[in-house]
């Protein structure tokens, strides 16, 4: 399953200290949740999204219930909380990971389909919303690697573009951290 944590920040005076504290605190206490195998963030360049998103691939809903999750990494945002805005949560089920994008790479997020991910030559994969807000319910997926001109990229309505804040961390018991730079 992957959960998804979608917002904004309303303060650019403390963004960098939070974004920091995100990545660099925040994400770490994740993956140590039991339960979870994979989390990045990513940064929007296309507009009319959130700014933020943080992509986790985890076991199930109750991971989300559980002690250790309240505990380690759910929350803890409370001397941000004021600035935090257009906030999201969804879980969405699919038929693998969170995929690991690289520096150079970007993250493509369609609410409208695959088609234009498979115009653009891409294999997008299906998420499919079946808890939190559940909205939007069907979303599809897919890495664009390295393209020639990313500002000369024309996406069409629904059609949002990420990239990588921070590498992919994964647990333990899952291989090696992909880098993101």
């Amino acid at each position: 399953m992957i959960y998804t944590v979608e917002c904004s920040f309303a303060d650019p005076i403390s963004e960098a200290e939070w974004n920091d504290f995100y990545s660099l605190e925040k994400l770490p206490a994740l993956i140590s949740v039991r339960g979870f195998h994979t989390s990045q963030r990513f940064r929007a360049l296309s507009e009319r999204c959130p700014v933020y998103l943080a992509l986790h691939t985890i076991d199930h809903h109750d991971v989300l219930l559980s002690d250790e999750y309240r505990r380690k990494g759910g929350g803890n945002f409370a001397r941000w909380q004021q600035h935090i805005t257009d906030w999201h949560r969804n879980l969405y089920e699919t038929s693998g990971t969170a995929p690991a994008v690289r520096s150079g790479e970007y993250l493509l997020l369609s609410a409208r389909g695959p088609d234009p991910l498979i115009t653009m030559g891409l294999s997008p994969s299906i998420l499919h919303a079946v808890a939190l807000e559940k909205s939007p319910e069907w979303r599809w997926m897919a890495v664009l690697p390295d393209p020639a001109d990313i500002n000369g990229l024309a996406l069409p309505e629904g059609l949002h573009l990420y990239a990588p804040m921070t590498a992919q961390l994964r647990s333990s018991s899952e291989p090696a951290i992909v880098s993101a730079s």
